[in-house]
């Protein structure tokens, strides 16, 4: 019987940090579901996560296909993780929008036929969008421009 390499990969991974988190949870007081404690989320997305690791264990254990991997595509993950890196360190020396802007920029281009005019409409919208939810409407304390 063929199994599927992937899916027991990215399983045993979903698995891994869905044990870890739920782990990490059970030090914090975990409260109930009316009142929750700082535990209590950490614990539920651990298990989620970790239940849907198991399943695509399972999946990769019964229906394998023969899936080869494809090439790296080192320029996307690069792009990606310059992306999160440059959220991080940037969000409170330049503000949210501009930080917002070039991190959706970079993310966008990370596809292989995106073009660049594409590219900055979607940015500009994801831009606007992220502005609404997190600064408008969560009323997320970050500047906006700058300091």
């Amino acid at each position: 019987m063929r199994r599927a390499f992937p899916d027991l990969l990215a399983g045993g991974i979903f698995v891994l940090i869905g044990g870890v988190f739920v782990v990490g949870s059970l030090g914090y007081d975990r409260g109930t579901a009316l009142r929750m404690g700082p535990g209590y989320f950490p614990l539920l997305v651990g298990a989620v996560v970790a239940g849907l690791g198991l399943a695509i264990v399972v999946k990769g254990l019964i229906a394998a296909d023969a899936v080869t991997f494809g090439p790296v595509p080192w320029r996307a993950i690069g792009l990606i993780v310059s992306a999160v890196v440059f959220f991080g360190f940037f969000v409170r020396r330049l503000g949210f929008v501009p930080t917002c802007l070039v991190t959706s920029l970079l993310t966008t281009l990370a596809g292989e036929r995106v073009r660049p005019l594409t590219a900055l409409a979607v940015a500009a919208g994801l831009t606007a969008a992220a502005t609404l939810i997190f600064i408008v409407g969560l009323q997320l304390r970050l500047p906006l421009w700058g300091w």
